[in-house]
């Protein structure tokens, strides 16, 4: 009986495909890169997405009764101070990611209600429309706290509704996509020009050397995640077998969608009299996508103007309401979710008291409450910081790339280390020769470090040091801060020994 409720590889791949995919993805890498982003994606996939997805198995199978997730990974392999450190950075890819979407879930809302993005135009007491959303955002960040300190999480079931919706849009992209191939007689919106075109990007931002590399920093984003899978190795059936098997055929599928999602939106969007223009940004990009494909479509079928536009719109409205649900739902769990799971399962004596202490709700509330606080803070520099939209949405965006980013050094380099290991059970081996694994990860580590540091030292290069402080800020901060509380850890240790 409990062999029938073993994981199957069919499930598995299910598993990893939702939990990586994401639909946004593939319009931020054509807006960036056209064509061009699709080999990054799949040099991604192959060059950090499948070593690092086995090597998370291992670890999972190792400490799958560990409660500390990465943190456990890391502490059982280079120590607990390390992976305090090292988790806390991957905390604030959390916090940014929330300080990000905060700012993000007032386009597909202001979509859904009015048709298309007007964020733009928003202005309260006097603020420009980019201060305007940051209030906002930092409203929408103390109403989720305020509910969330109190247990209340069933608004996170709207996560599966919204995630739903998601695959219905992608589906619906998909279908009318090579419905206009057909209706256009296989003419691309986006004119290919022989492999020039899958190799230089139409956005003049990305035509230097080092931005075209700093792209793979979008390109790691888009398949983050997979460490949440290195968990489930002891619920699989024949795991040595099925997860090899599973991250493998997901990797192909995964990469292929991927790259095909990018190529089908070069059908009915002109990269040039799209998103050339004023107005597009990377909050907004998807449901430009959208409303460009909706009116493609109406005039291909030689519709009226006027209901072209309107079909456009309603596909819009599709893409806001999606996103809005699944940010919504998303949002109430991760709000607490990380930052619980940490404090719970790293050492209590690295944190001050009053960080682990939980409620009724069993809620860690001060730490929640804390944790908001640093998010309505950067929000507010950010946001007051004197940039326009599109800037603004451009340091979020790469905040939360970077930041996303920036753990798996922590935890692929622990990897040679976790692998020495002789004292621990390891139900699943993947990696079983120690030159070949050091081989492996030194190159994972360089197109992370690689990819990293392109991306932070590209907007320097460019003369734009707002974008530049923030899109490194939040790693280096947030190790600080971490370093701090162990500083603090240490001397309340030596006064009480004394």
């Amino acid at each position: 009986m409990a062999q029938s409720k073993k994981i199957k590889t069919v499930s598995l791949i299910l598993m990893i495909f939702t939990t990586i995919y994401g639909f946004a993805n593939t319009t931020v890498a054509f807006d960036q890169m056209g064509y061009a982003s699709i080999i990054w994606y799949v040099l991604a996939a192959i060059f950090f997405f499948l070593p690092s997805g086995l090597m998370f198995a291992e670890y999972g199978s190792a400490f799958k009764e560990a409660k500390g997730g990465i943190y456990s990974w890391l502490a059982g392999s280079i120590g607990e101070e390390w992976a305090f450190i090292g988790t806390f950075i991957w905390l604030s890819s959390w916090i940014i990611w929330m300080m990000s979407t905060a700012s993000k879930v007032w386009i597909p809302f202001s979509t859904f209600i009015f048709g298309s993005d007007q964020t733009q135009t928003w202005s309260f007491f006097g603020f420009n429309a980019t201060e305007t959303v940051g209030i906002l955002a930092i409203f929408w960040i103390i109403v989720v706290t305020i509910f969330a300190v109190h247990g209340i999480d069933s608004i996170s079931k709207m996560a599966s509704v919204g995630g739903v919706f998601v695959m219905i849009l992608t589906g619906v992209f998909v279908v009318l996509s090579l419905l206009a191939l057909f209706l256009n007689g296989g003419h691309l919106a986006q004119p290919i020009n022989g492999m020039s075109s899958f190799i230089h990007s139409p956005n003049p931002e990305f035509h230097s050397g080092s931005a075209v590399l700093s792209f793979v920093v979008y390109a790691i984003f888009a398949y983050a995640g997979s460490e949440s899978m290195g968990g489930i190795t002891d619920q699989l059936d024949k795991p040595e077998k099925t997860f090899p098997k599973g991250i493998i055929i997901s990797t192909i599928v995964i990469t292929f969608t991927y790259s095909i999602s990018i190529f089908l939106w070069g059908i009915t969007t002109n990269w040039v009299k799209v998103l050339g223009t004023k107005g597009t940004n990377l909050g907004n990009i998807t449901y430009v996508l959208m409303n460009n494909l909706g009116v493609y479509i109406g005039q291909s079928f030689h519709l009226s103007t006027q209901t072209s536009l309107l079909l456009g719109t309603s596909l819009a409205r599709l893409a806001g309401l999606s996103m809005f649900m699944a940010y919504l739902g998303s949002f109430f769990v991760l709000i607490y979710s990380p930052l619980k799971s940490f404090i719970l399962g790293s050492n209590k004596s690295f944190w001050p008291a009053r960080m682990t202490k939980l409620n009724k709700a069993g809620m860690p509330a001060f730490a929640m409450w804390m944790q908001a606080t640093i998010v309505c803070v950067f929000i507010f520099f950010v946001a007051f910081g004197g940039s326009g939209a599109k800037q603004f949405y451009t340091i979020l965006t790469d905040m939360g790339n970077i930041s996303t980013s920036f753990p798996y050094i922590f935890l692929i380099g622990a990897f040679p280390f976790f692998k020495r290991r002789t004292d621990i059970e390891r139900p699943f081996v993947f990696f079983k020769n120690r030159t070949i694994t050091n081989i492996i990860v030194a190159i994972v580590l360089i197109v992370l470090i690689g990819g990293i540091g392109f991306s932070a030292v590209q907007p320097f290069l460019d003369h734009d040091y707002q974008t530049g402080f923030w899109t490194i800020g939040g790693p280096i901060i947030f190790g600080l801060i971490a370093w701090l509380f162990l500083i603090q850890a240490h001397h309340r240790q030596s006064n009480i020994s004394r």
